[in-house]
């Protein structure tokens, strides 16, 4: 939902299918650094911000792609434009196509049962306020995009009389599937319950009337951050990145406290609220987001090209996806390209599964390591070892010269649940892992137990999370059923964890387990459970101890975890055990 305030571009005609050109014209040649808000073409490319270059294939997942949204496009998209051939396989853009003709061609392709399509009874009625015109003065246009535009308004009468706001005007004409509906229906009920955070664009209220859907919000006219990189000329100083990140990291981990994934961020969608300097960021456009339940993935295949998480691209994510996001546009800050980049869609989603970002050619030989580091772990292909937005305001880089607040992370409840499901011996084998842990890794895991608000004798019970979680929800933990899953935690209900015991608890292996000294952690942590808690074990004892049923395959995988000599877990075992077992990974095993 892009609340853009540059010169609308005439509406492109999308009634056929484009053929891709391998060499397009490059808009602008005398100014590379302005971008083509006349047609939505991207900036040409220079050795100032390449990340910016044309791809020869206008992007499948940009604005006004097939993968996104139609209702959700802004005036510096490209015009929708696919391949008339089907994408070679394996690109995983082959389920994209479909995707769009359901949303914006019901007579091209299949309905999903349970659907219906314009003229078979569509029900367009949202239940918004109908009074708009009698609150609202409307002025210009400021943006437009194939399926919407929005305009400058002020309020005519009470406090706010004489305000600027913005309103984003969607046609009820232009929305011709179910799909289409939901998707205005999902972006306002996310707008309206997720409130209360400085860096979360304001939502006012929504109307309707018979022809369109009216959604108020606040007016940003301090421009993109797409437009602030490009006037940089292509790139941030390290301090600079620092303070746009944090930003970024805390309003993504508010939405994903509450159970919002957003699935669109990038420099597009976040904007300045004015052109002062020191202005604070605004996140906008949640026309893709979704509600997520805390062990919940989701599979459908949206975002854009270039900042499109592994998982989704493979169809099971999470909030992690957004946390991928950031990674790519921390990148970009600090060095001015893309981490991935090809000439067409199919090239990108491969590069984005196989490729690894260049950290050797310049400038980032002459960058801090922490800030490598910080880029790194946000751009690990595996979700599970990825930090979260939360610990990325943990990490060294962010908090060098900075009083950072590192909000309450969601992740810490997963671990909660994953620990007390598991067995005596795997939490002994976590408690050995926790005391290796360094000063940095420690910081998250203090500030994490200090806002769940432990009493006098420094111990939490399920009370303190309940209470900590009430102190930070908004509507949308409702939606997300965040509060259901401490249901998973009622074992704390009688007893209470120590700070000692909560970070066993709430360390996460997969994420050690990635840095580059986790060989370390993992001998140092097998020492102190050789000492503690390693002990003589029987298979059937250690595959009912796992909650395994006995069976000879599960025998045959655990018989490698047992040291021949004395009966004891081996190393081996250890690590295994560390990560958790079920019976579906000793079958991946065999």
């Amino acid at each position: 939902m892009g609340i853009c305030v540059s010169k609308p571009p005439p509406e492109p005609n999308l009634s056929n299918h484009i053929e891709i050109q391998e060499n397009p014209e490059p808009k602008n040649p005398e100014n590379p650094a302005k971008k083509s808000r006349e047609d939505g073409e991207l900036a040409k490319k220079s050795p100032f911000f390449p990340f910016y270059s044309p791809s020869p294939a206008h992007f499948l997942f940009s604005k006004k792609s097939p993968a996104r949204s139609p209702l959700n496009s802004s005036s510096n998209s490209t015009p929708k434009r696919f391949f008339k051939r089907p994408f070679p396989p394996p690109s995983p853009a082959k389920h994209i196509k479909a995707v769009w003709a359901r949303r914006v061609k019901p007579n091209e392709a299949a309905i999903p049962e349970g659907e219906e399509v314009e003229g078979g009874g569509l029900d367009k009625s949202f239940g918004f306020s109908k009074n708009f015109a009698s609150k609202y003065e409307v002025g210009e246009e400021v943006g437009r995009g194939h399926f919407g535009y929005t305009c400058k308004a002020k309020f005519k009468k009470g406090d706010s009389k004489g305000k600027d706001v913005a309103v984003k005007v969607i046609p009820k004409a232009k929305m011709t599937t179910a799909i289409a509906i939901e998707d205005v229906r999902r972006e306002v009920k996310i707008l309206r319950a997720l409130t209360g955070h400085s860096n979360l664009v304001q939502f006012y209220d929504a109307y309707e009337d018979h022809e369109n859907v009216y959604v108020v919000m606040e007016l940003c006219e301090g421009g993109e951050l797409l437009d602030k990189i490009l006037a940089r000329g292509g790139k941030y100083t390290e301090d600079d990145a620092k303070a746009v990140m944090i930003q970024i990291l805390n309003v993504v981990a508010f939405c994903h406290l509450q159970g919002v994934v957003h699935r669109d961020l990038k420099p597009e969608n976040f904007l300045f609220m004015s052109k002062d300097e020191d202005s604070p960021l605004k996140a906008i456009d949640f026309g893709l987001s979704d509600f997520v339940k805390p062990d919940e993935r989701l599979n459908d295949i949206v975002g854009s090209a270039y900042y499109v998480a592994p998982e989704v691209l493979h169809r099971s994510y999470s909030t992690e996806a957004d946390v991928w996001s950031i990674g790519v546009i921390s990148y970009i800050l600090l060095c001015g390209s893309r981490p991935f980049w090809a000439r067409t869609e199919s090239g990108i989603f491969r590069a984005v599964l196989k490729a690894d970002p260049i950290f050797e050619e310049p400038p980032w030989p002459s960058l801090s390591a922490e800030a490598k580091d910080f880029v790194k772990r946000l751009l690990n292909k595996d979700p599970r070892k990825r930090m979260t937005a939360a610990q990325a305001l943990s990490h060294p880089w962010i908090r060098s010269n900075n009083d950072i607040k590192v909000p309450l992370d969601i992740l810490i409840f997963k671990l909660l649940k994953a620990y007390m499901r598991s067995s005596p011996l795997r939490k002994a084998a976590l408690r050995a892992l926790s005391k290796t842990l360094t000063v940095d890794e420690l910081f998250y895991l203090k500030e994490q137990f200090a806002l769940l608000e432990p009493n006098k004798n420094g111990s939490i019970c399920l009370d303190n999370i309940k209470q900590a979680l009430m102190k930070n929800a908004t509507e949308a933990m409702k939606e997300s059923r965040v509060h259901d899953f401490l249901a998973s935690l009622n074992a704390l209900q009688y007893r209470r964890m120590d700070f000692e015991e909560f970070c066993a608890a709430a360390t996460s292996v997969h994420q050690l387990e990635a840095l580059d000294r986790w060989e370390q952690h993992a001998r140092c942590a097998y020492e102190l459970f050789e000492k503690d808690g390693n002990r003589a074990i029987m298979i059937e004892e250690l595959a009912s101890e796992l909650g395994l049923s006995p069976s000879v395959p599960v025998h045959a995988v655990l018989h490698d975890w047992i040291r021949h000599t004395d009966g004891k877990l081996s190393f081996l075992g250890f690590v295994k055990l560390l990560h958790g077992v079920s019976s579906r990974s000793l079958a991946k095993a065999q």
